[in-house]
């Protein structure tokens, strides 16, 4: 349905010497329904259709995705020949105003400014370090424990959960999006299908478990972590949550350790040290802080999306070639198995 008070105020606001509105529903479809509103004015009547988009489903799951499919409609239909023209884009808002917001040439995010400083500096010194002190320790408890609380919140969508599981590997910003943004030459054109094929596989294996959707972050990596100056030393603010707020733990889990792995082939070319200490005592942490004990069953398809990441020399370009292929090694190796086994994540480099 669509809020017809406040459609009828948006009209009289926008169209000069409105005398009339009528409204009424013209169908529903698989996408959603549409509307004729119907209204006099002193030089006549006029006719426009409203269109909705169902809230579930077909990638339309949350409010800002309906808004890029109309924004985009805004944009594109004037261009075709012979297709009826948009006119604009409207927003309902909390209070039930209906406002514009289309006929944007380009959008802005404002968002409150963050001080600190993010856990990519503590990553860097690891390398100075063959064990955590008591700080690092800290952090990753709190981080780990972090997690494990938000994780907690659950929801009842297999929607949710398999948009999750296709957005890895689909998504623009994900697993398929990121390799079309390899320069030429890193990796073959068939050795990048073959990992997308694997994690495909996996999309199978894990649609099952739809009631573990949950609570995420979306995108916890270490440059979204920043810890702050305050009486506690593990205090921390979060940046850029992405890709919806409902997804599979196993996200945000390897969103943060794949960087354990990363950093310490970049600094090692092997997984040991401090990076390896930090590896385990998060999974170790975060497994007791959740009683999530299938959480190594569910880590491949996510670890291979950041590892496909974090190789990608337009991210990352210091790496050399032998790097990069022991992440691809531990791409394909952890795809390969059914369980995750941290304690011997130097075995998947080979």
């Amino acid at each position: 349905m669509i809020n017809e008070s406040s459609i009828r105020s948006y009209f009289k606001k926008h169209f000069k010497e409105v005398s009339q509105i009528n409204i009424r529903k013209l169908g529903s479809g698989v996408q959603g329904s549409g509307f004729l509103i119907e209204i006099k004015m002193k030089d006549g009547e006029h006719s426009y259709v409203i269109k909705t988009l169902n809230s579930e489903g077909l990638g339309h799951d949350y409010p800002s995705d309906r808004a890029s499919v109309f924004l985009l409609d805004l944009d594109e239909f004037k261009n075709l020949p012979k297709h009826v023209k948009a006119i604009d884009v409207l927003a309902e808002m909390q209070d039930g105003s209906i406002k514009s917001i289309g006929g944007g040439k380009e959008y802005y995010l404002l968002m409150e400014r963050a001080d600190g400083i993010d856990y990519f500096n503590d990553l860097r010194r690891f390398s100075e370090k063959n064990i955590l002190d008591e700080i690092d320790i800290e952090k990753i408890k709190a981080m780990a424990g972090y997690l494990a609380d938000i994780h907690s919140e659950k929801k009842e969508s297999k929607t949710l959960y398999w948009r999750k599981l296709r957005d890895t590997v689909g998504h623009g910003e994900c697993m398929m999006g990121v390799f079309d943004s390899y320069p030429d030459g890193v990796l073959k054109y068939t050795e990048m299908a073959e990992i997308t094929k694997k994690s495909v596989d996996w999309i199978a294996k894990l649609k099952p478990f739809h009631r573990r959707l949950s609570r995420i972050h979306g995108d916890f990596h270490p440059g979204n972590i920043w810890f702050i100056k305050s009486k506690k030393p593990a205090d921390f603010i979060l940046l850029d949550r992405s890709r919806g707020p409902w997804g599979e733990p196993a996200d945000d889990v390897t969103a943060l350790s794949i960087n354990y792995i990363f950093f310490s082939i970049m600094n090692h070319n092997q997984i040991k040290g401090a990076y390896y200490q930090g590896l385990k005592m998060f999974f170790d942490e975060y497994i007791r802080a959740s009683g999530d004990k299938e959480i190594t069953s569910m880590v491949a398809l996510f670890f291979a999306f950041r590892g496909v990441v974090v190789a990608n020399p337009l991210f990352y370009p210091e790496l050399s070639l032998s790097q990069r292929s022991l992440i691809f090694n531990f791409v394909h190796n952890v795809l390969d198995v059914e369980k995750f086994d941290y304690e011997k994540a130097q075995e998947y480099l080979k």
